[in-house]
């Protein structure tokens, strides 16, 4: 899907797992300090597997074909999916990559007939919480979530997506 400015959302292919590994690394460990890599993450080495399975997915955004963001859904049963991964490098932010990348999946989630989406993510991410809270996700105790939903040690804070 292109949005101008040489801005394209697409669907994960293989052949870009260094790219996505590094934006997310990078991201996670050097501008918020999550002591965290990538082998502390081994679904990003199967991505394919882990997103792309039932109504899950794996999106890329490009800029002039460089990976600038990313962002995830997976499926873990009864309607329901998790959000995951969604990263936007520094440069991208505020000029609509995130909401772009949010859009693609709600289509999805909504043409795949999810009924809940759930995301966990850290206190540092403030300016994710606002974004998430302006995008329609109410934030709930932890204990509100899905027995399946698979909470990352990082994981916090929790919100929940009604289509």
């Amino acid at each position: 899907m292109n949005f101008g400015q040489g801005l394209s959302v697409s669907v994960f292919e293989r052949g870009l797992e260094a790219e996505v590994i590094d934006l997310i690394v990078n991201i996670q460990a050097n501008e918020f300090h999550i002591p965290i890599t990538a082998s502390d993450q081994p679904d990003l080495s199967d991505i394919p597997g882990v997103y792309q399975a039932g109504c899950g997915n794996f999106w890329v955004a490009r800029h002039g074909g460089q990976v600038v963001g990313t962002i995830a859904l997976i499926d873990i049963g009864g309607g329901t999916a998790a959000l995951r991964k969604m990263f936007v490098h520094r440069n991208h932010r505020g000029n609509g990559t995130a909401k772009m990348l949010l859009e693609v999946l709600l289509d999805w989630a909504c043409e795949h007939r999810l009924r809940e989406i759930y995301l966990g993510t850290t206190e540092k991410f403030l300016a994710a919480h606002r974004f998430y809270e302006k995008s329609g996700f109410d934030e709930i105790p932890k204990e509100d979530l899905p027995d399946c939903f698979p909470v990352m040690k990082v994981d916090t804070k929790f919100y929940r997506y009604q289509l």
